[in-house]
């Protein structure tokens, strides 16, 4: 039955939808990305390649579960902030921050990637489509302070260069790769 419901997700998708936990469809969503966990041995090699220390404020973007904020508080003690539109998936990131024992260094916001204010920001993580990360990008641009780190999972942001590309193949044999960017100032469209 997940098979089917995921592939039927897929197709919803596809078609410009977004599907919330129970599999129903979102119209009133963004289509920004299918909620995809990130591996764990991923999101490690992500903040690894960000960089992340005790003083950054990590926001994860279409947030899930919400493990990329979640561990850069277990491992280095960052502050992080969690975005997704699916309220089934923030109630799972808080339960697995309060688990984590992290739930004083996270925050999860139901709300919309694309008007959410990520200016306090130090690090952004991104497992989202090559069109959603275009659409964030003069939003990132604009509102991150020259020096934040803005890491994506699998897709680039068009023709804004990475200053950094990890490609490398995962546990289970899978290829990876990751971009990172510096925010310089200088808005992107």
């Amino acid at each position: 039955m997940r098979a089917l419901l995921s592939s039927f997700g897929v197709a919803v998708i596809a078609l410009g939808l977004t599907l919330s936990a129970q599999g129903q469809a979102r119209p009133d969503a963004p289509n920004l990305a299918p909620y995809v966990p990130t591996p764990q041995e991923v999101v490690d090699r992500m903040l690894t390649l960000a960089r992340v220390t005790k003083d950054d404020v990590v926001y994860d973007l279409g947030c899930g579960d919400g493990r990329i904020p979640i561990t850069a508080a277990q491992k280095y003690g960052a502050r992080g902030v969690g975005v997704d539109i699916d309220p089934v998936r923030i109630a799972e990131a808080n339960a697995n921050a309060k688990r984590a024992g992290v739930s004083h260094l996270v925050t999860f916001h139901l709300q919309d990637a694309l008007t959410t204010d990520v200016s306090d920001a130090t690090v952004i993580t991104l497992y989202l489509l090559s069109q959603s990360n275009l659409r964030l990008r003069p939003i990132l641009t604009r509102q991150l302070k020259p020096g934040s780190r803005i890491v994506a999972h699998a897709f680039g942001m068009g023709d804004w260069e990475p200053e950094k590309v990890d490609s490398f193949t995962d546990t289970s044999d899978s290829p990876r790769t990751l971009y990172l960017w510096t925010a310089d100032g200088k808005v992107r469209p």
